[in-house]
């Protein structure tokens, strides 16, 4: 059975939640990403993440400067994680119940990050 870990996208950009959204977007087109990683603050934080949608719904919509915000400002976090063992199927039923798109592979530090484009792609 393929697990997260079998599908998941191993080189993940991550961003300092004191970065604007400017650098954050600027990052995103850079890497042709959708959303990104915010680093933790210490081994006990947790993991936040940034999406595209994040900065249009938050940022975009209502006219504000993304020189002027920031990312923690934006994020989600905690963020749901997947646990790399975690069994392919469940990963899409956790998507398809929560109603997101992507999400990092945890365990104990960051190893990747898994979308719905990598169940499209490697899981059927």
């Amino acid at each position: 059975m393929l697990k997260a870990k079998d599908i998941m996208t191993t080189e993940v950009v991550t961003i300092d939640g004191s970065a604007t959204v400017a650098e954050a977007v600027a990052l995103m087109k850079e890497k042709g990403l959708r959303a990104l990683i915010v680093e933790r603050r210490n081994e006990e934080d947790a993991y936040g993440i940034v999406t595209e949608t994040d900065v249009v719904y938050k940022v975009a919509a209502y006219g504000k400067d993304p020189n002027a915000i920031h990312v923690h400002e934006i994020m989600t976090k905690p963020c749901i994680v997947v646990n790399p063992d975690l069994g392919v199927e469940y990963v899409a039923r956790l998507f398809a119940n929560t109603g997101i798109r992507r999400a990092p592979v945890i365990k104990d530090r960051l190893l990747g990050i898994v979308s719905v484009t990598d169940l499209l792609r490697k899981a059927m």
